[in-house]
């Protein structure tokens, strides 16, 4: 199947922003990554191995292209929520995944030679920069990727493969740079340059396994979730008027809000066998307990 043909298939997949990023190596992603080890400036979570981040033939030896897409989350309203948005509806990492293994299959079904690789938020090259350099969207001044028609509220899938396709071109778009994202961090994490220390953003600390700061306990009660963290993208400019999601999966069956007398009341397994298909559950229920507790020892004061 050529280029036009496959981007044919995923928009009759209900997938509408979709490109292709060359195979790289991303050599000025390097300088970017390394800058940011040399900083201190990285969390923990991430491929410690910068040339796994650069290289994705490293994934694959005979990887050809990146087929990129970015699925939007959105629903039309910001509900009063104690959870980050892009958990509310069905874990993205596996629907994103089943959608296009689905896709791939119907590509392998028409030429068995065609090879692949599907990653979403667990593989190591940086995802937001393949859909930066796929013309999918452009960075925000919260390091988040600003998408035309989605804003910046969408999941980014990747499948790396070894069909030749022709790159797509990087947008020629900037954010706005109205520094609201700045204003408004709860951890001051946003530098207002494009930089950002990420240990500092609470939904990096709502996540946190490790024993939290009074500095870190302090920002997560201000900012009240108990998973994740919205603020950047919710005073966002790029962000009013953006389409809804039209992704079934993120739009209906959401879970806005966790309780907590249910989690007080449930055990780790129980916690798990109710929410395993759901984003939030990763870090498990003594977690959130964790979070719930130090958000109401304020209210307790």
């Amino acid at each position: 199947m050529n280029k036009i043909e496959i981007i044919e298939l995923f928009n009759k997949n209900n997938i509408d922003t979709v490109g292709i990023a060359p195979i790289g190596p991303y050599e000025e992603l390097k300088k970017v990554l390394e800058d940011k080890v040399n900083k201190n400036l990285i969390t923990g979570m991430e491929e410690p191995d910068i040339e796994k981040r650069i290289n994705p033939k490293l994934i694959m030896e005979d990887a050809s292209s990146i087929i990129v897409c970015a699925i939007p989350y959105y629903v039309g309203e910001k509900y009063e929520s104690n959870i980050s948005m892009y958990c509310h509806g069905l874990d993205y990492h596996l629907v994103i995944k089943e959608k296009l293994n689905k896709i791939c299959e119907e590509i392998k079904s028409k030429d068995e030679k065609f090879e692949y690789k599907i990653f979403a938020d667990n593989g190591p090259l940086v995802d937001r920069y393949l859909a930066y350099l796929a013309g999918l969207g452009y960075y925000g001044i919260n390091n988040n990727l600003i998408t035309d028609k989605y804003g910046s509220y969408v999941f980014i899938g990747y499948i790396v493969n070894n069909y030749n396709l022709e790159p797509d071109e990087k947008l020629n778009k900037n954010c706005m740079k109205c520094n609201k994202c700045v204003k408004y961090c709860p951890g001051n994490a946003l530098e207002g340059n494009y930089q950002m220390d990420p240990k500092k953003c609470v939904s990096y600390i709502t996540q946190k396994k490790e024993e939290l700061t009074d500095e870190e306990k302090e920002k997560m009660r201000k900012n009240k979730s108990v998973f994740g963290c919205d603020v950047c993208q919710n005073v966002c400019p790029h962000n009013q008027d953006v389409a809804i999601s039209n992704i079934e999966e993120f739009t209906t069956n959401l879970i806005t809000n966790l309780s907590e007398e249910e989690i007080n009341s449930i055990s780790n397994k129980e916690f798990k066998r109710r929410y395993n298909d759901r984003a939030f559950s990763w870090r498990g229920r003594n977690i959130i307990k964790r979070n719930m507790d130090i958000i109401k020892e304020k209210s307790m004061k």
